[in-house]
């Protein structure tokens, strides 16, 4: 304990409960082309619905890539998703009526707070929230007190610029008028208030044309505006922090070129010192800013590099905790590429699977060589190593969003009944087989390997799939893509390792900066030696030993201020081939005799 100066009593605590955590092993990542949603940024995705709420429905371009990461969610819970686009997509954006736009990129919130300068000296004042043409289907208007006044009585533009009574739609989304907050006015200002609508004007996101996506009501034009919460009640801020379909550009299209003669000014406003801009028809058409939002440009077909760029977002085991990284197909021709690409962060992480499949062209087709093909396509890959798994073939779906049948890679199905495994039973069980290697929906595969063809696969690492009646299509083969035979050719295996040394290297971060003694080891020994005992209790281990000690840590190592710990595990072993004996007997023949 410390030294003490003078007399008195000193009381310390000693904490020695210290245990190894779980460890979450059903984490999937994914990267792909989608319809909407925040670029190159982590996404977390609970469920299908969540999945569509966030990164829109398939279409032609996507759909690939969108039914690759909604099968693992047919599985699972929790997929984290990041979106990439091609250098050419664009927000979809609206001027003021005296103010032409012009298309710009903003990929995320980061990205927007970046160019927050920039925007507000363009030429948009409302931007679409992402690049896509979904942006092109939103209109979005802002009506203050001014033009409130004439709204009872002022037939104009509908909000689809057509001759319906916009001014109705006002009304009917609305309770009052828009005037001043208290904000502005304890600071002598007035009408700084103004109402916020966002419309599915081409009927995209909704189905109905017209239809009400967001409201914003009594939000104010000054920066400093607050809510009674103490939250913002700026317009930038809110539609910043709360609508899922737009940004605030131009601001300064709300703060100045006021109509009133006597204008009320606020040091607050993103303007400095510039009054509130009052929306009379005089200045914009029938009282209010903003309308149908253009220019959006999805570019849906994102380069190698650019989805390679989307997956590089969980290179860092230490910032991205995934344990399941879902493929998906790169641009026609270097499908192969990509793959590669996935399972080498894999294998740099150490701590996470990849699941790839083989290129469309080499499993959809009507000819015989696909073996020929999917061996190629291992070979270009050039991985060979535990922390990637390949299966054989495409799966035939219905597209409930499209009506359509298409055919979509299964390496989401396999990490999705990877993640099964972890709810059900635990990392270290197979994956494949009729009682856990079911595939959901499907409808066939793209070619049915003969038994041949699964046993050429299955000496190549890739894990094939076979119809079996009553039972459906089902994953037949449990083989990482290490080709050299240990224990960790197979998925159990790496899976177990992988939640061991997770497992245990965070317990052990408790260790740091301890003094490597009799006593820290001790405290290593028995933290982990009951970790193990739960996973053999659990099936996952036969025996294990924990060695820390002296024998170990030498003095050599503990002046280079080194620690050892030393764990041998037996790993348990799936059941891949049964040989069953059936020997008919003579009647008057004791079994004794004959049996083992």
């Amino acid at each position: 304990m410390a030294f003490q100066v003078s007399p008195g009593i000193n009381i310390t605590e000693k904490d020695l409960t210290t245990v190894v955590p779980n460890v979450s092993t059903n984490i999937g990542a994914v990267a792909g082309a989608y319809q909407w949603g925040p670029v190159l940024e982590r996404t977390s995705v609970i469920s299908e619905n969540d999945f569509v709420e966030k990164f829109g429905k398939p279409n032609t371009a996507t759909q690939e890539h969108w039914w690759c990461a909604a099968n693992f969610l047919a599985y699972s819970n929790n997929l984290i998703v990041s979106r990439v686009v091609g250098a050419a997509a664009k927000n979809a954006q609206v001027g003021d009526v005296d103010v032409g736009g012009t298309a710009v990129t903003i990929k995320n919130v980061t990205h927007y707070d970046s160019q927050a300068a920039a925007l507000a000296s363009g030429t948009s004042l409302f931007v679409a929230k992402y690049p896509g043409e979904l942006g092109n289907s939103l209109n979005v208007r802002c009506i203050d007190s001014n033009a409130w006044s004439d709204s009872t009585a002022t037939a104009g533009a509908g909000a689809d610029g057509s001759s319906a009574n916009l001014n109705a739609v006002w009304l009917a989304n609305f309770d009052t008028a828009p005037g001043t907050s208290a904000d502005v006015l304890a600071a002598g200002g007035s009408n700084d208030e103004c109402h916020v609508l966002v419309i599915d004007e081409g009927g995209l996101w909704t189905g109905v044309p017209g239809e009400i996506l967001e409201r914003f009501a009594y939000v104010s034009k000054a920066s400093d505006a607050k809510r009674s919460d103490g939250s913002s009640n700026y317009i930038g801020d809110v539609l910043r922090n709360e609508s899922k379909y737009a940004w605030l550009g131009r601001v300064v299209e709300l703060t100045s070129g006021s109509t009133d003669a006597s204008p009320a000014v606020h040091a607050g406003t993103a303007k400095a010192g510039a009054a509130f801009k009052t929306f009379s028809s005089a200045t914009a058409a029938q009282g209010v800013v903003g309308g149908k939002l253009t220019l959006g440009v999805s570019a849906d077909a994102p380069t190698t590099g650019e989805l390679q760029a989307g997956y590089t977002l969980f290179g860092d085991a230490e910032t991205s905790d995934v344990t399941l990284l879902v493929g998906t197909p790169g641009a026609s021709g270097t499908e192969v590429t990509t793959s590669a690409h996935i399972i080498g962060l894999a294998a740099a992480r150490k701590d996470c699977m990849a699941f790839v499949s083989p290129a469309k062209d080499s499993v959809v087709h009507s000819g015989t060589d696909q073996i020929t093909d999917i061996t190629g396509n291992k070979t270009t890959m050039s991985q060979s190593n535990s922390y990637g798994a390949m299966d054989s073939a495409w799966k035939y779906q219905y597209d409930r969003y499209q009506d359509k049948f298409i055919y979509v890679p299964m390496c989401g199905d396999v990490a999705g009944l990877c993640a099964k495994v972890d709810y059900t039973h635990d990392a270290w069980w197979s994956p494949a087989g009729i009682t856990r290697g079911a595939v959901k929906n499907i409808v066939k595969l793209s070619w049915e390997p003969t038994k041949a063809d699964r046993d050429s696969l299955y000496k190549i690492g890739v894990n094939p799939f076979v119809t079996q009646t009553g039972s459906g299509v089902v994953l037949w083969g449990d083989k990482t893509m290490q080709t050299a035979p240990t224990a960790f050719d197979h998925i159990n295996v790496r899976r177990l390792f992988i939640v061991l040394e997770k497992a245990i290297s965070n317990a052990a971060k408790s260790m740091l900066f301890e003094f490597n003694d009799e006593f820290t080891r001790s405290q290593f020994v028995n933290m982990v030696e009951p970790f193990l005992r739960e996973v053999q209790g659990r099936r996952g281990i036969t025996d294990f030993k924990v060695v820390c000690d002296g024998s170990n840590n030498t003095g050599e190592v503990v002046d280079a201020n080194n620690f050892v710990g030393d764990i041998y595990v037996k790993p348990s072993r799936s059941i891949n081939y049964i040989q069953l004996n059936f020997i008919a007997a003579r009647t008057d023949v004791n079994f004794t005799e004959i049996g083992g």
